[in-house]
């Protein structure tokens, strides 16, 4: 690993000019700084976060804080996470992932130290507590996420209420009157996850826009639960047509469930889903989705927040328009 003594050497200066030329902090002549440059240069010397953040109070270092709680999708997590890291290295910066249910103690630790230079905060909550500290912090922050109220915050995502609502007039516009929403497992409703609420805000007023039946069921993301979920809604829903599906690991193990009971996935049942895309064309039945647009949410985070920390003005809402892609599990309700 090259050193700054390397450097320093190789420039023909002190390791403090070297040091002064990275930071900035004392003067030195056009002709030094060059050579210091081109060192840097040859040697493919990188400074280490910690020295530049005491050299010039900036890490290059941004958090991702999504913490780990029950009835989350680790993979769909991870596909975040990986869009992050690699849309910042293209800025020069790193990722520190802080994956604890700290709250508000967590996100101040962090923040009060030179250990990090931004925030992306995920698992947003329409009643989140930790937006008084976000709203206060000297460092700029950007939610993958729409809180209840919004303001003095930069937030991005996909406009899960319209992707909701979306799925819905699909099966309409396809002749059917009685539909579901699998969603979620209940503890992501419980703590009023802000997607998972507005899926289920939007798929009610289409479902009601549009006089179909419907109903709404959380489950637990287990396979053995997408049996009894399957057998719950023929027995209250036996006219039961149409479901849409928000919950990622239930998508076969639900076909599979239906079709055990002597439904046909779509000539019986049409199943949509909000999921990756990889997901929903990926299954033994390919299912019409809305895209889940991890990678482009995680890289929008990180510009939105490179442009925050060069002093640029920034949309306080950026929400992507939901967009449906219609495969083999869907079809026209048969007359009866």
């Amino acid at each position: 690993m090259v050193k700054i003594t390397d450097v320093a050497r190789h420039a023909g200066v002190s390791p403090s000019t070297v040091s002064y030329a990275l930071s900035g902090k004392r003067p030195i002549s056009e002709e030094t700084r060059q050579r210091v440059e081109a060192a840097i240069r040859e040697l493919g010397y990188r400074p280490h976060a910690g020295a530049r953040a005491l050299a010039s109070s900036k890490s290059n270092v941004l958090a991702l804080v999504v913490p780990l709680r029950a009835g989350i999708h680790v993979p769909v997590v991870m596909q975040f996470a990986v869009s992050v890291v690699t849309t910042a290295r293209r800025y020069d910066h790193d990722v520190l992932l802080l994956t604890q249910e700290e709250g508000d103690d967590g996100l101040r630790r962090v923040a009060d130290t030179a250990l990090v230079d931004a925030l992306i905060v995920m698992d947003v909550q329409l009643q989140d507590p930790r937006l008084p500290l976000l709203r206060s912090l000297d460092r700029p922050s950007v939610m993958i996420g729409f809180p209840s109220e919004p303001a003095g915050l930069t937030c991005i995502d996909l406009d899960f209420k319209t992707a909701g609502a979306v799925c819905v007039e699909h099966l309409a516009r396809l002749g059917h009157r009685v539909v579901a929403l699998v969603g979620s497992p209940p503890e992501v409703y419980v703590r009023g996850t802000a997607f998972a609420q507005r899926v289920v805000q939007g798929f009610t007023a289409a479902a009601d826009r549009a006089g179909l039946a419907s109903s709404v069921h959380p489950c637990e993301s287990a396979p053995g639960a997408a049996r009894a979920v399957a057998e719950r809604l023929l027995r209250e829903q036996p006219a039961l047509t149409g479901v849409v599906v928000h919950n990622e690991p239930l998508l076969e193990p639900l076909i599979d469930a239906f079709e055990q009971l002597g439904l046909r996935v779509p000539a019986d049942l049409s199943v949509t889903a909000i999921c990756p895309e990889e997901t929903a064309a990926g299954l033994r039945v390919p299912i019409t989705s809305v895209a889940l647009p991890s990678a482009e949410l995680g890289e929008r985070a990180v510009e939105l927040l490179m442009r925050k920390l060069a002093g640029t003005d920034v949309p306080e809402a950026t929400l992507l328009p939901p967009r449906l892609t219609e495969r083999a599990s869907t079809a026209p309700r048969e007359a009866p």
